[in-house]
This record gives structure tokens, sequence and C-alpha cells, in this order.
């Protein structure tokens, strides 16, 4: 994968990560474990999506023949 591309899936894990974790209910009272587990699977996405955005900063600080 080169840069943009791995830096696109970045901001589209994020962005989707993001929208699960706002999608859990963040009432105690009516919090079940599917919110639980939508809350972490959307941490989870959204991390990985960080972590692919440094992926593709770091081939275009070193070129692409990484």
């Amino acid at each position: 994968m080169g840069e943009l591309t791995d830096k696109i899936k970045g901001n589209v894990n994020e962005a989707v990560g993001k929208a699960k974790q706002a999608m859990a209910d963040k009432d105690p009272a009516t919090r079940t474990a599917r919110d639980d587990r939508l809350e972490a699977e959307g941490a989870g996405q959204e991390l990985k999506g960080k972590g692919q955005q440094f992926a593709g900063k770091v081939k275009g600080a070193l070129g692409d023949d990484i």
C-alpha cells in the first residue's frame, strides 16, 4: 500500500470508529452489553485508523520503497 492509500484507509477507520462510539448509549441506566461492545469496537477501529495514518506518514517520509 502506498502512502495515500494508508492515509485514506486510516481516515475512514477513524471516522467509522468515532461514529460507532457515538452510537453507543452513554446513559448508565439504559446502557446494555451491546453498547459496551459497540463502544469498545469503535475505540479499537479508531486506534487502527490512527495507526494506518501514522504508517502513511512514515511511508511518505521514507518513500514508498520500504
